[in-house]
């Protein structure tokens, strides 16, 4: 079982990978019961969400962790994807900016990443 750490890195290269943009990784885990970490990321397209969730899904699955819940895939404007100790938000740039969870989360501390 990875630690949360390692999750959300994990999840942040994935969706660098698939070319994401904006990845931030919050560590939340000193403001908030519901994650140790939220990993936020950027999409184009409605296709480029579904591939960056399922991107995800993959990595973590190779893993051996299995999402437990997601929510928002038919809109196609978000995703958001629950592994318990963190959770991935996917965007288009308008939804992103609607609701905005950098400014929500301003007292959670972003983790420096070092992605290709």
């Amino acid at each position: 079982m990875l630690d949360s750490k390692t999750m959300a890195e994990m999840l942040a290269r994935a969706l660098s990978a698939k070319k994401g943009g904006s990845i931030k990784v919050l560590k939340t885990a000193d403001v908030t019961t519901l994650a140790d970490y939220f990993v936020l990321c950027t999409g184009t397209s409605s296709t480029q969400i579904k591939a960056l969730a399922d991107e995800c899904e993959r990595v973590m699955k190779e893993a051996g962790e299995e999402v437990h819940h997601v929510e928002g895939h038919r809109g196609g404007t978000w995703v958001l994807m629950d592994y318990s100790c963190v959770i991935v938000h996917i965007f288009s740039d308008e939804t992103r900016k609607f609701y905005d969870l950098e400014r929500l989360w301003s007292d959670a501390e972003e983790v420096a990443l070092e992605l290709d």
